[in-house]
Formats: C-alpha cells, structure tokens, sequence
C-alpha cells in the first residue's frame, strides 16, 4: 500500500516522494492548485490535504484543527460567495426572488432554490446590521419625513421614511398598519438615535399625524415646515427623488407575507441605500460617503465574504484547475513479440498471451 509524505499548499508542480512497501522510493509528479489556499476559519496557511468529499477536495488546518471543503464558499456552503453576492444586489435592486434565481441560473449555470436564496438574505442583512450597528453619520440640520402605502398578504400598511436633506443619508424607517401620531413619533425617535442628535427643520406634508409626533420628539428644539413638495421651492427636487426611492422600496417588499419579515427586510434596504447605492445628486457617493463615513465594505459581495466568524473567503476570477490526488501507477512492461514457433509457459499452463510467470518457450 503506498503511503505519501504530507506536504504544505501554495506551491507549484513539484516533485513528491512516494515511499513504497518495499521501502524502495520512486519520483512521480503531482499536481496540486495554483491558488494560494487559507483556511476559512483562521486564515492560516498551514494546511494539509484530506481526501475528497462528493468530488470537492477538503483541507485540514493545523492551526485551528478544523476541516473545510476546497472551493470559493463560505464553511458549510456550497454556493461560492460571488453567487451570494450577485443575489443579494440583484435582489435589492428591485428584482423578486424568482427573478434572482433566474438572473444567477443565466450568469453562473446554478439555480438555487428560492428559499436558499431568502436564507442568504436572512443571514446577510444580519451582518450587514452588525457592522452598522455604532454608525452615527454626520448629517445636515433639515429632514424630510414622508410616508407611502404597500401592501403585505393583502393588507394595507404605511410605511414610514425620514432621510437628511444634505446627505440624502436614510435615518429611519418604520412600518404599521396605522398612521397616527404614535407611528410619526416611532420614527423621529428612531432617526434621532441613529443620527445621534436633533434637527433644526423637520419636512412633511400635511398629514395630521406629523404635528403632535414631531413636537413630542423634539418639543420647541425643531421647527416643523408641513406642505405639499411643490409648497417648499427649495426641497422640491428631493422629495421627488425621495418619492421615487421609496417606489424602490416597494419593489423588494413585494411577495412577503408577514410584517416582521417585512421590517427585517426594510433594514437591509435601508442599508443597502446608505452604503451601497451610489447617487446621482451626489456627484456618484453614497450617502455614507458623503456623511463622512468610511466602511471597508463597499458592497454586498464585501459583506458576505467578510462575516464575523471565518476569515476573508477568496473570489475565483477564473476555473479552477483540476487537482489529480490519485496515486499513479508505474506502466507494465509490454511483452516481447513472439515469433511463429514460440509461445508462454509456466505454472502448469501455455498459451499464446503474456500471464504473470509464464517464459518463453520455443516448440520442438
């Protein structure tokens, strides 16, 4: 049985001693891949290699004593992460969940299930949240609250938004099947925490429910301005881009069915819109940016390969070369060509075909 010498990765094709039964050593070549692999748990580099799992080499850190597979995914996935990343933009750039799965079977030759895709978005929206969680921006004195309709299972609910009239930076969002005093005050208290302070001018329209809401929230440190968007010439422009963001926002809610899942769902778009959407009215920034805020995530894609609990998981630009783990085996030696007269013997036994033990023999 042969046996073979454990070896780190990262290197080129190089030649590996085999150590035979006999205790003879043969030279033989072995491939081995290109990339410089880590492991996804640690980032260490001390890797070994541990045979092959449904076609998938997997790996052995030595560092961390862990196991994972050998491809482009997060540790107990399967989807590489640039997949991931392509169905999370795509899905916040106003595409359904069946429309993803397609978008990805048409690039990537994959097609996921439906529900795997809304488990990625389940799980990245909380990342997402986590890296955000202390940000306060940086934002001007004015803000525009207004307030749009959409429906989840059939029903009817409001959804509230408040965004800063310098940075265009999203403060708040809130979502009730009410529109009254209490839903205003939620979300000015909500854009007030994330802001970490209180605006001097606040923009609605003229809904009632702004009245008593901002005047609990900020008493007479604010000064409330209600009006249509064409009443107030000077955010005339922003509330109708702000308008047509909050159609956006419809688009992603659309097919969900429960209003907690919903509100899960506002929060990535949320995120999505302040840190990964750039803007025209912003010379091409994100709203972050022009808040003064700098993340090392400039994309989804960042954030799924960046979670809180592996290390940075590589991107594969190009295919993967085959890795050929098989022992090879040492060609037989081709019999000699017999002559008319000759034959093999041996072991009580003649023919005209080589066998193992068998001699030449000429006939008399």
């Amino acid at each position: 049985m042969l046996g073979f010498l454990c070896y780190p990765l990262g290197m080129e094709i190089k030649d590996i001693y085999y150590v035979l039964k006999r205790g003879t050593q043969r030279m033989v070549e072995r491939y081995v891949l290109a990339e410089d692999f880590k492991c996804k748990y640690c980032g260490s580099k001390n890797l070994w290699l541990y045979g092959k799992y449904k076609g998938s080499q997997r790996f052995y850190c030595r560092d961390c004593k862990r196991k994972f597979a050998g491809n482009f995914a997060l540790p107990k996935m399967r989807s590489p992460v640039s997949h991931v990343g392509d169905a999370l933009q795509s899905y916040f750039s106003g595409m359904s969940l069946n429309e993803v799965r397609q978008n990805i079977e048409q690039q990537h030759n994959y097609s996921p299930s439906v529900s795997t895709i809304y488990r990625w978005l389940d799980r990245f929206i909380k990342e997402a949240e986590y890296k955000v969680r202390d940000i306060h921006p940086h934002v001007g004195n004015t803000w525009v609250a207004d307030e749009t309709v959409i429906k989840i299972n059939g029903k009817k609910y409001w959804l509230f938004d408040c965004i800063d009239a310098d940075t265009r930076f999203l403060l708040a969002s809130h979502l009730s099947p009410n529109r009254g005093t209490r839903e205003a005050r939620a979300l000015m208290d909500k854009a007030t925490e994330r802001a970490n302070k209180t605006p001097q001018v606040v923009v609605t329209d003229k809904l009632s429910a702004y009245l008593d809401g901002v005047e609990l929230a900020f008493g007479a440190d604010a000064k409330h301005r209600q009006g249509s968007p064409f009443d107030i010439e000077t955010n005339t422009n922003l509330i109708e881009r702000f308008q047509g963001s909050l159609k956006d926002r419809t688009k992603v809610l659309r097919g969900l069915k429960k209003p907690e899942t919903a509100r899960k769902f506002i929060e990535g778009w949320l995120i999505h819109y302040n840190y990964f959407r750039p803007h025209i009215a912003l010379k091409g920034k994100t709203p972050a940016q022009k808040a003064g805020i700098r993340l090392s995530t400039n994309d989804w894609l960042d954030v799924v390969r960046e979670p809180r609990d592996t290390a940075t998981i590589d991107i594969a630009t190009e295919p993967r070369p085959i890795l050929r783990l098989h022992h090879p085996k040492p060609l037989a030696p081709k019999p000699p060509r017999l002559d008319r007269n000759e034959f093999y013997a041996g072991r009580g036994m003649a023919s005209k075909r080589y066998f193992r033990g068998a001699r030449r023999t000429k006939l008399c």
